[in-house]
């Protein structure tokens, strides 16, 4: 189960942390030499408000049927393979040239990862990573269609804007498993070329369930001490605060746990990421019936539209100037 704290202090604490630096200030994490940003202040943007409003209800109802079609999606199997190639045409399609397979071994065969990178005009090397698993144990369509097909809205989003950090979305593979995929990109990706990320934000299981008082819990990491755990509850009440000013979804704060972005706060990197509140309390969670009917449609919309508000502020999104 997920947890949930009272957050009106830590909330006033965070935003005179935040708020005491520019977009660009950087400190020093004790005891390495990574340069960790500080996050400003997130206030409305109406230029952001405007891209927030293009997401499209429709077109996340179908990318999620297209996503159950495909039927059961456990690791290695063939029908994980057609969703992987189905999530990569889409992004060629988009125009995104950037689309790299990373590979893993599983069991007596192997499985991918897809990563996406779009990159920065200011910090280039800089990334933010927006990661959500496509593995299932049935259809799946909430847990974790619903990440994926935020992951490919977002893609259609950001396609035309420039961002000043480097973006990565990645589709893990096997998390059902034990985050076998994000593992495998840690060790064989992010520590060998000494990665440098801003932030993981990590989307999971996060489409709602029919009838239910939906809530999003928006995660921070607890397991790094100090400045990363400072960093990260930060973005994570950032992300709250976006929530609130670019959707209509209810927030709290949690923890983070049992997902694709833990991998990345063993290696001491800033997280965070939203789960919905009834997570394996949601009478679908692992069976064959999760499927698109029993998901709140209109609450998934407003998710997306709080996770599209957020990252455009994360990833440092720039106004065209015609």
């Amino acid at each position: 189960m997920k947890t949930t704290i009272c957050n009106s202090l830590l909330l006033s604490f965070i935003f005179l942390f935040i708020g005491c630096a520019n977009d660009n200030t950087t400190v020093n994490t004790t005891g390495t030499d990574s340069e960790l940003p500080v996050l400003p202040v997130i206030t409305l943007n109406n230029y952001y408000a405007d891209i927030v409003n293009q997401v499209s209800q429709e077109e996340l109802n179908n990318t999620l049927q297209i996503y159950e079609l495909f039927g059961n999606k456990q690791t290695g199997s063939n029908q994980l393979e057609q969703v992987q190639a189905w999530i990569e045409n889409t992004y060629t399609d988009l125009g995104y040239t950037d689309v790299k397979i990373h590979s893993f071994p599983f069991e007596n065969t192997s499985s991918n990862n897809i990563v996406i990178t779009k990159k920065g005009t200011k910090f280039p090397d800089t990334y933010v990573i927006l990661d959500a698993h496509y593995d299932a144990v049935f259809k799946g369509t909430n847990d974790n269609g619903s990440g994926t097909a935020i992951l490919l809205e977002l893609a259609k989003l950001f396609k035309d804007i420039d961002t000043e950090y480097s973006l990565k979305f990645i589709h893990f593979s096997g998390e059902e498993n034990g985050l076998i995929g994000s593992n495998a990109y840690v060790t064989q990706e992010v520590i060998p070329n000494n990665m440098d990320i801003r932030l993981v934000f990590n989307i999971d299981q996060v489409g709602g369930a029919v009838g239910k008082n939906n809530v999003l819990v928006c995660e921070k990491g607890t397991a790094n001490p100090g400045i990363v755990k400072q960093a990260s509850e930060a973005f994570t009440l950032a992300l709250a605060e976006a929530a609130k000013l670019y959707s209509s979804v209810k927030t709290e704060i949690g923890n983070a746990e049992r997902s694709d972005y833990i991998p990345f706060e063993n290696n001491g990197e800033i997280i965070t990421g939203i789960y919905e509140k009834n997570g394996d309390s949601n009478p679908t969670y692992h069976l064959e019936t999760d499927l698109l009917e029993n998901m709140d449609l209109p609450f998934f919309t407003e998710v997306t539209k709080a996770t599209a508000g957020a990252m455009l502020h994360f990833t440092g999104a720039e106004e065209k100037v015609f």
